[in-house]
């Protein structure tokens, strides 16, 4: 048994994911439960109040969403380790989370065994990932830095087609928004500063052949 009980705060949408949060560690006196989130927003209102040692904390949820509970946590100082527990472990969940300054990052399928030795690991400040998402980052730290990603690729391809933003936008069922991100991404990983130069250098690289253009 611990000196004293790791305190922890369970984020989650789900009343059910909850209950089932909470009740693994019920009975353990290792641990305590302060309390419960149904939302970001309301999970830092919580840990601002209740000091938690591990927050255990899912990523889609109304109000306020997990990445953006996390930033607010780091920038209020809040010593409070972030322990992710979701379903997703997507580049676009997976990154955001650890770089908002998640400590460690689990689905919601870990044991319960797996999960209260991750908390006790997240507690004393260290780093607890889901095989899955300990490969993916493993892959994007091995990818050339300037290497682009699928997605790029299919926005490069239509941008040598002729397509504009918006038609882009369109064709791959994204918002005009997303495809200038894309854009502007792609103009900083190729060097250049326009289209024509981005579809000019793509091709000297073999980025893009013949068939795209």
């Amino acid at each position: 048994m611990a000196e004293t009980p790791i305190r922890l705060l369970i984020a989650d949408d789900h009343p059910i994911v909850r209950d089932g949060i909470r009740g693994m560690f019920a009975g353990d006196p290792d641990f305590e439960v302060l309390g419960e989130a149904a939302d970001g927003a309301q999970a830092v209102e919580l840990a601002r109040a209740l000091n938690p040692d591990v927050i255990l904390m899912d990523l889609r949820m109304p109000v306020m969403d997990g990445v953006t509970a996390i930033k607010e946590l780091v920038k209020l100082g809040l010593p409070a380790r972030v322990l992710v527990l979701t379903t997703y472990d997507t580049d676009k969940d997976v990154l955001p989370a650890i770089e908002a300054g998640a400590t460690g990052y689990l689905l919601k399928d870990t044991g319960r065994e797996d999960l209260v030795r991750s908390v006790r690991t997240a507690a004393r400040g260290e780093a607890v990932l889901s095989p899955s998402v300990a490969t993916r980052l493993l892959g994007q730290v091995r990818a050339p830095a300037d290497a682009l990603s699928a997605r790029e690729l299919e926005v490069l391809r239509l941008i040598a087609q002729g397509s504009t933003n918006r038609e882009a936008a369109r064709t791959l069922f994204i918002s005009e928004a997303t495809v200038k991100s894309h854009v502007l991404h792609i103009y900083a990983k190729l060097g250049v500063n326009d289209r024509a130069a981005a579809v000019a250098v793509a091709f000297r690289r073999g980025l893009l052949t013949a068939e795209d253009d």
